[in-house]
């Protein structure tokens, strides 16, 4: 319950079936996750995003090893790395049968409806907990929680609500005000700043003739934390990257890759070079025929494949000092 609800924060269902499976297949107890190495952990999650929730998942299996179980009431459960509210209602309803009170998305989509809760997100979001406060039952609250969360997903959803068939549907207020796709009503969304960073493969032939790239370790704190990544130029959700590349060399700009992470957009350049010797620096010669089982975070797995392509002409060359 716990890995499942770590996992679905701000993620799919489908997205997550497959590394649900490949994790309890891999690590069957919460013991095994916490003896695991943070590497194959980080790994086995590239791909899934928000990879602070792995971080958070390791030091949580770390924390619930080492005192014997999970806490089983949603104040305990609170104290653990990774679980907010939200997460650890679930978690004691659900596993634990505590009275708890469970609202994700598809819970506040009903809620807000269901009582006709006009203040705009997120500054509603206290009247809807305390809305579905009254409506939660004292016995079966995992039962609830769960029946809720599939109403908004199947019937009461974000555009074009079933209300015909919706159970709640004589009690809706929001149905009865002839307008329930408004609510709940959501602030105008602010523009996502665009960023503007560089990222470099840098590629020497092996002595047996394999192809081998230069990989880093992102620091543990930050973006995309403790994975594995091609060096770039320090770009962050706050600031363009500097465009220094990490070396001088023959640089060739092998295109740009966009990606839309939660609070920015980024557009981060590519550029590749074949040097000599070792870059200065901690780092890793990672097999090209391998690259896919580095478990690069999707970003700079997409920038690999479009460094690595073979016979893709470049854009452009320039020498950087």
């Amino acid at each position: 319950m716990w890995l499942s609800e770590i996992m679905l924060q701000q993620t799919t269902v489908a997205a997550v079936k497959s590394y649900f499976a490949t994790f309890t297949s891999r690590w069957p107890t919460v013991t095994a996750l916490a003896a695991a190495d943070d590497a194959e952990v980080m790994a086995a999650w590239a791909g899934l995003g928000y990879y602070a929730r792995a971080r958070n998942l390791l030091a949580c299996a770390r924390r619930v090893a080492a005192r014997g179980g999970f806490p089983d009431t949603e104040e305990g459960l609170r104290e653990l790395p990774g679980l907010g509210a939200y997460t650890a209602a679930a978690v004691a309803a659900i596993a634990f049968g505590r009275r708890a009170v469970v609202v994700d998305a598809n819970v506040e989509r009903v809620v807000a409806r269901l009582f006709a809760i006009g203040e705009p997100l997120p500054g509603a979001r206290k009247a809807i907990r305390a809305a579905a406060d009254v409506i939660t039952p004292a016995a079966g609250a995992g039962d609830f929680a769960q029946a809720m969360m599939d109403l908004g997903a199947t019937v009461c959803t974000v555009r074009a609500p079933r209300c015909l068939l919706c159970p709640l549907g004589g009690l809706c207020r929001a149905r009865a005000g002839g307008a329930p796709e408004r609510f709940p009503v959501k602030a105008p969304k602010a523009a996502r700043p665009e960023r503007a960073g560089r990222a470099f493969w840098i590629e020497r032939d092996g002595t047996d003739g394999a192809r081998a790239v230069w990989l880093v370790r992102r620091p543990g704190a930050g973006m995309l934390g403790g994975m594995r990544a091609l060096p770039d130029d320090g770009w962050s959700a706050r600031a363009d990257g500097s465009g220094e590349p990490p070396i001088a060399a023959g640089w060739q700009a092998a295109g740009v890759v966009r990606h839309g992470f939660t609070h920015f957009s980024l557009a981060l350049s590519v550029s590749r070079a074949m040097i000599a010797g070792d870059p200065p620096g901690e780092g890793e010669w990672w097999p090209v025929a391998r690259i896919g089982e580095a478990g690069l975070p999707t970003l700079f797995a997409r920038a690999a494949m479009l460094a690595s392509e073979t016979g893709a002409e470049p854009a452009s060359e320039e020498r950087m000092a």
